[in-house]
């Protein structure tokens, strides 16, 4: 199973559609509370008159948020940087092809993402190259303390 790429486009569409739904129900709750009544409908409470002018006012309030927050949205969507697509990649050094050349994955990484690499080995690679050292110091023993041999 493979993965498909998800374009920097597919997720801001679905980011301001997610958004606009999510304001357009508080939107409709709010003038639906004040036209329809909802606690007198549903709890029973006293009939209240509607008040347009509140209605109007708390709308505005929430079309401002919503438009507030989908600059705010939009704008750290388009700091963030996406690798999309395939990577020609060598199977033995891992380097990537870009075009006719061939460059590290950690330039290609540092120069196409905001990425910090930091250089360890892991385990596998620890005993490939440096097992005869790790095991030398597995077949020495150990000092605690210098009293000790004396």
């Amino acid at each position: 199973m493979s993965k498909s790429p998800v374009s920097r486009n597919t997720i801001m569409t679905r980011l301001i559609l997610y958004q606009v739904i999510g304001h357009l129900a508080l939107l409709l709750l709010i003038v639906g509370d004040e036209v329809l009544d909802i606690p007198h409908i549903i709890f029973g409470a006293p009939p209240t008159p509607i008040n347009w002018i509140e209605a109007i006012i708390e709308g505005i309030y929430v079309i401002a948020l919503g438009t507030f927050t989908m600059f705010v949205s939009l704008r750290f969507l388009n700091k963030i940087k996406l690798l999309e697509g395939f990577l020609p990649i060598c199977s033995f050094c891992k380097k990537i092809r870009q075009g006719e050349d061939w460059t590290s994955l950690e330039k290609y990484m540092d120069d196409h993402s905001e990425a910090v690499f930091s250089h360890g080995v892991c385990p596998e690679c620890a005993e490939i190259n440096y097992g005869e050292y790790l095991n030398q110091d597995k077949d020495k023993p150990k000092n605690k303390n210098v009293a000790d041999k004396k």
